[in-house]
């Protein structure tokens, strides 16, 4: 289960088709900010073995993604550059406790989340572009390892609290993570 709290809306896929090639752009950005995070969660809990063992196969698996990716973007002959990132994932970060142990768990949900939300939108994204056989297998292809990551940071933040605690504190962020995507006024951005 990925505990979102809403569906990606037609605002979404009307950006989509607008300016598909920026979300394929994001997307590769997403890779290797996912990376980055995870890395960063590695540095921070560095104490805990069984966290820098389930960052370290995060970290390679996004960072394999952030190629796919790439290389998608080469066979289309897409440009990869610098896009300005939507507001999504500051807003979400700026969710997280400043105290431990409740920040390792926020931080822990918050990429749960945005790996989630990856899930989500990249099964939709399958099917939007069903047309086209190579992206929509592309993407149904990553399904399983963002839905994957998402548990891994869900069950990882149950190490540094209570599983009820963790789970509310889960239902309370995807709330707002609802929200924020709801009141996105982002440009074409895989989390706009």
């Amino acid at each position: 289960m990925l505990h979102l709290k809403s569906e990606t809306d037609a605002r979404w896929f009307e950006q989509v088709d607008a300016d598909l090639d920026a979300i394929l752009i994001d997307h590769a950005h997403c890779e290797k900010k996912a990376a980055g995070t995870a890395l960063n969660l590695m540095f921070a809990y560095v104490e805990d073995l069984e966290v820098c063992r389930e960052m370290t196969e995060i970290v390679n698996e996004e960072l394999e993604h952030f190629h796919m990716v790439v290389e998608l973007l080469q066979a289309r002959d897409i440009p990869f550059r610098r896009l300005t990132p939507s507001q999504y994932g500051r807003k979400l970060n700026d969710l997280v406790s400043k105290q431990e142990p409740q920040r390792a768990v926020d931080r822990l949900l918050v990429a749960g989340l945005i790996e989630a939300r990856s899930c989500e939108r990249f099964s939709k994204l399958a099917e939007h572009v069903s047309q086209d056989k190579e992206l929509s297998e592309f993407y149904h292809s990553l399904f399983e390892s963002e839905a994957r990551h998402h548990t891994t940071y869900t069950k990882l933040a149950k190490r540094f609290a209570p599983e009820e605690e963790v789970m509310r504190r889960l239902d309370e962020l995807a709330e707002q993570e609802a929200q924020i995507l709801a009141d996105s006024d982002d440009p074409p951005r895989m989390h706009s």
